[in-house]
């Protein structure tokens, strides 16, 4: 028994399984009203309330990012891979969650604006800003990091990762999207 404990305590504090997120089910159900989607409208930007429930009906790849540059940078191999590979914007989207509590102090002003201006850059992306956090702790996500996630049309998680991916880990995310779409 003392054995058991010492290996799921072990399991617990290990970084590779620190978020609540599994495979073969549906993210935690989270709620971003302060900030939200970040939306066009005209030239502008505007905000609406998000649900992680509204993620199903397309193949997605979320990316759930502290609100830093260092966070955006870890992944951008990978970013710059789903726009290469063109998926259609029919059955596939890219949903990125901004942890903008998980910005440096006094950052968040511009964290903001980023998140504005790639929305206007990829406009067929959905771009969240989470002034709160509410979705890295309700996803157990750790501070100062990237998670990736893919998931079916029905909401069902692919695959999940917290940190950089490497190459291979990149090829199998986007070999999961094309055999899911």
């Amino acid at each position: 028994m003392k054995i058991i404990t010492f290996v799921s305590l072990l399991a617990a504090c290990s970084p590779a399984m620190a978020h609540n997120i599994q495979l073969g089910q549906t993210v935690p159900a989270a709620t971003v009203s302060e900030y939200g989607e970040v939306v066009l409208n005209g030239d502008d930007t505007a905000y609406q309330n998000w649900q992680s429930q509204n993620m199903i009906g397309k193949v997605r790849i979320i990316q759930a990012i502290a609100g830093r540059s260092s966070a955006k940078e870890m992944n951008a191999p990978l970013m710059e891979a789903i726009t290469a590979a063109d998926f259609p914007k029919d059955s596939y989207q890219t949903t990125t969650i901004i942890n903008q509590d998980d910005a440096i102090w006094g950052t968040g002003s511009f964290v903001k604006s980023s998140a504005q201006d790639s929305k206007k850059e990829f406009a067929w992306s959905s771009i969240v800003l989470d002034e709160n956090g509410n979705v890295a702790k309700r996803w157990q996500l750790q501070p100062e990091s990237s998670a990736i996630i893919v998931q079916d049309k029905h909401g069902k998680v692919l695959f999940v990762k917290e940190g950089a991916l490497n190459h291979n880990e990149i090829s199998q995310v986007i070999s999961l999207v094309k055999q899911n779409l």
